[in-house]
């Protein structure tokens, strides 16, 4: 499918089902807690996703200005978010992604989001636009897996979704990749330019003249994230650390590990 047919698409990405009942439980109090609406959103990449675009809608006239959760629940009415909920507890909302095991993908993906936000505030990057990108960085695979189940199916039997090189075989394949795609709705949906452009160049961040910093970041922070998912040891986290954009962000592999929410002790 050619990249222009796949935008195209609407596609409604699943939630986290035990997020969204605690996020409806917490609606419907008398007396809303917005910190844990915050945390409750803020770790489900799908909700995540509903809510920036809606916050970045032209209803709002803020295209372009909301990057994270609680900008977002700064703009919108608690009606808003809970239309929004509503819809992705719906028979509409798809329960399962084929060829994707859900479960990992979501923590993985709030994985990547703390050590997207923990690697900016090294290089003074926004860090909640980085926990942002972090969380949704990966949407594109999801989108890829809905509209072309055949397809992936093929590539992930010689390249796992979370694989270190699945970004690599989608552009040899399909000639793009999750990053494109994801940065393609994100443009669409009117999020912030530097978001757009972190989830666009963060396969190659430094390649072609180009210099994302929020984009390297995301490229370190799924490095570390995939890395464990392979339960990679010292050494082969040492041969496949991402020289050139360590470098770039002057930041050593010690400097990223160190960042690691993660018991590496218990993978190695």
């Amino acid at each position: 499918m050619i990249l222009s047919a796949l935008l195209a698409q609407h596609f409604h990405l699943p939630s986290i089902p035990k997020v969204v009942a605690l996020l409806l439980t917490e609606l419907d109090r008398p007396e809303v807690d917005l910190r844990k609406i915050t945390q409750l959103i803020s770790t489900d990449p799908a909700l995540t996703t509903r809510l920036l675009q809606l916050a970045n809608s032209d209803f709002f006239q803020l295209q372009g200005k909301i990057s994270s959760v609680s900008e977002a629940l700064a703009v919108l009415e608690l009606a808003h978010v809970k239309t929004m909920a509503l819809a992705a507890a719906g028979a509409t909302s798809p329960k399962a992604v084929p060829g994707i095991q859900l479960a990992q993908f979501w923590q993985y993906s709030l994985n990547v989001a703390k050590i997207s936000r923990a690697l900016a505030g090294l290089v003074r990057q926004n860090q909640q636009a980085a926990f942002t990108c972090g969380l949704i960085h990966g949407i594109g695979e999801l989108a890829m897996h809905l509209a072309m189940p055949d397809a992936m199916a093929v590539l992930n039997l010689d390249v796992p979704p979370l694989d270190l090189r699945r970004a690599r075989a989608e552009r040899r394949e399909l000639g793009y990749c999750y990053a494109t795609v994801g940065a393609g709705y994100a443009r669409m949906w009117n999020f912030p330019q530097p978001m757009v452009d972190a989830l666009e160049h963060q396969y190659a961040p430094f390649e072609n003249n180009v210099y994302e910093p929020l984009a390297g970041v995301i490229h370190l922070a799924c490095w570390r994230a995939r890395a464990r998912e392979a339960n990679m040891n010292e050494r082969a986290m040492a041969v496949t650390f991402p020289d050139s954009v360590g470098v770039a962000l002057d930041l050593d592999i010690d400097a990223v590990l160190q960042q690691d929410p993660f018991d590496w002790a218990a993978h190695t």
